[in-house]
């Protein structure tokens, strides 16, 4: 048997919400590898579960029925389980965990699994197989879920003995939540659950190689600091590792040291506050036209937690080029990966902040502070040139830019999810996002369906904080069935459900590119006398809250109404227009100096002294 460490490891850093599990008095009690399942996620500190059970995760289903500690939340799909898990973890900086069975149960898993990793989301999905002695042989519902997994999770393991198990749970964790955290999967066979053992705890954790950075070269950040000294058209680039970082407040204080703009990805809105004058919005596909110019006529880039994803940079070779680049990240991997740093800053965004924001008060009483006033002006021109705006729809449907702008005046404070599709576009237009982890979206994978469990997810992680899925009806139709499990678990989501009858994320690129040829992508679900399905019938059949929404004098009310609402989920139907689109826009695979505002409408971007 496992001996039980004198001490916990201490050649590893733990994670903060892993220090305490890590240091408790010894315990060793028999068990089997099914209670020990329970019992590691229980020391982890661990209090939400998603999962649904099948026959090879039956036996850890067994303890987990009188658990005191897991709440274990059944979904309708096992895709919802990881959505949630992923919510969950986004939305309270928290790991998600979810339980899926074998085969189709565990291949469910990996939507979640491929989007998590994208975003850098710490989960952990724990998986039943089938019997280590079944392994091989096509057995029932068998898949080679690690091997599938493989190139999208942070790491994969596979269980046969019992005894390995909170070793690895417990380096699941560490894994999902340091360095630069994502999914982990955990496959546990059959046999090995069923398993007598001594459950130890706490066990052993030992990664030999994996040691993720944790400070950066002082030399570097105060070469870096010089450089922002020495330039006079600065924009910091803020990507999704400012918020799993926790660094948002270091970078606040940065900002008020150099004035400089921020603009804010997709994965980072809330990061630094859309109030705040210095912030110029999302940069890239769909951003605004301050965050894209700025950019592109930047002589420095500041990049904190950022990946160059293609949809921010556009045609790689034009992106940005006259700036310097300097890359602050955790993960070695995305250095220079797209765009060659000049200098690079490897640590923990919270440790390179904190030494940063010290070296740039030192090098500007070194070397005097930069010059931006010219270039404040020629941002703040294009600010008040080129808003975010809309135009009225002609067809007599409501705009869905309405809809979401008076969402987020009435609901300020909530926190947001939303599908993938034009609305989500529209939501981080319309809606000022004010704290880290306020909009939970899929970013990187551009996951439609992700909206609802990831909703349920942020609920039950936030459960005194009114949470809002922004979805689409192509969207919502993809998991819908998941507002039973809101629904019987007392998890009171609000839908707002922009439903434009079609695709309309694919409409707009037909409606741009393809000739208006609308090759199936009306989906017949609000538009005259053909709603497949009524979505008010189906929120009432799940027992939620069903309010239909067709006049804009009516938008209001009705979210008022949705909002007074907290003993159900409430799903509020937005009849808008299939024609409405998002601008601005740069078509993929084109330069971001090909940005429109509106349709045939370029920015002039002249005014600013080169």
């Amino acid at each position: 048997m496992t001996q039980i460490p004198d001490q916990p490891h201490t050649l590893m850093e733990f994670p903060e919400s892993m220090r305490d599990a890590m240091a408790r008095t010894p315990i060793r009690e028999e068990s089997t590898g099914a209670r020990s399942i329970v019992r590691s996620l229980e020391e982890l500190g661990v209090t939400d579960v998603f999962g649904l059970p099948g026959g090879s995760i039956l036996p850890t289903y067994d303890p987990l029925f009188d658990s005191h500690v897991l709440r274990h939340i059944l979904v309708r799909h096992e895709q919802g389980a990881g959505h949630a898990a992923e919510g969950y973890a986004v939305a309270t900086g928290k790991v998600g965990v979810c339980f899926a069975t074998s085969g189709p149960g565990a291949t469910n898993v990996v939507t979640a699994l491929l989007d998590a990793n994208l975003d850098s989301v710490p989960i952990v999905v724990i998986t039943g197989q089938v019997g280590a002695q079944a392994i091989g042989t096509d057995a029932f519902q068998e898949a080679d879920i690690v091997g599938a997994s493989l190139p999208i999770t942070k790491h994969s393991f596979l269980i046969t003995d019992a005894q390995e198990i909170p070793q690895r749970i417990a380096e699941a964790f560490y894994l999902a939540q340091s360095g630069r955290p994502g999914p982990v999967l955990v496959d546990i066979t059959k046999s090995a659950q069923n398993q007598m053992c001594d459950f130890v705890w706490p066990p052993p954790v030992n990664l030999p190689g994996y040691n993720p950075p944790k400070t950066p070269k002082q030399s570097l950040v105060d070469a870096a600091a010089e450089a922002m000294c020495a330039i006079r058209r600065p924009v910091f680039y803020v990507g999704g590792g400012m918020v799993r970082s926790g660094a948002a407040p270091l970078l606040k204080e940065l900002v008020e040291k150099t004035g400089f703009p921020v603009v804010t990805t997709l994965n980072a809105r809330g990061a630094f506050p859309d109030s705040d004058p210095h912030c110029l919005g999302m940069p890239g596909m769909h951003g605004t036209v301050p965050a894209v110019v700025a950019m592109q006529k930047a002589d420095l880039l500041i990049v904190l937690g950022a990946r160059f994803d293609d949809r921010v940079t556009g045609h790689l070779e034009s992106f940005a080029p006259h700036a310097k680049v300097i890359h602050a990240d955790i993960d070695p991997a995305e250095i220079s990966k797209n765009k060659t740093a000049d200098i690079a800053l490897l640590g923990d965004l919270s440790c390179t902040l904190e030494k940063l924001n010290a070296a740039v008060m030192r090098a500007c009483e070194q070397f005097g502070e930069p010059d931006t006033r010219s270039w404040w002006t020629f941002l703040n021109s294009l600010k008040e040139t080129y808003p975010v705006g809309y135009q009225e729809t002609s067809d007599g449907l409501m705009s869905p830019q309405y809809v979401i702008e008076r969402l987020g005046k009435l609901a300020p404070r909530s926190i947001f999810t939303t599908g993938v599709g034009q609305h989500q576009m529209w939501a981080q237009q319309y809606i000022d996002f004010e704290f880290p982890r306020q909009l939970v979206t899929s970013c990187g994978a551009g996951t439609m369906g992700f909206g609802v469990p990831a909703a349920m997810g942020a609920q039950v992680g936030n459960p005194d904080a009114t949470v809002w899925c922004i979805d689409g009806d192509g969207s919502f139709q993809m998991t819908n069935q998941e507002l039973a499990t809101c629904r019987i678990n007392d998890i009171p989501i609000k839908v707002a459900l922009i439903n434009n009858s079609s695709l309309g994320m694919v409409r707009q690129w037909q409606n741009l590119f393809y000739q208006q040829r609308y090759s199936h992508t009306e989906l017949n679900t609000g538009h005259g006398s053909r709603r497949i399905p009524d979505f008010s019938k189906l929120a009432d059949a799940y027992d939620c809250a069903a309010i239909r929404v067709e006049r804009p004098e009516d938008v209001d009310a009705a979210i008022e109404q949705a909002m007074a609402i907290n003993d159900r989920p409430v799903v509020v139907e937005f009849v808008v227009s299939p024609d409405a689109m998002i601008w601005p826009m740069v078509p993929a695979g084109l330069s971001n100096d090909e940005i429109q505002y509106a349709r045939d409408v370029r920015p002039d971007f002249s005014g600013l002294d080169e």
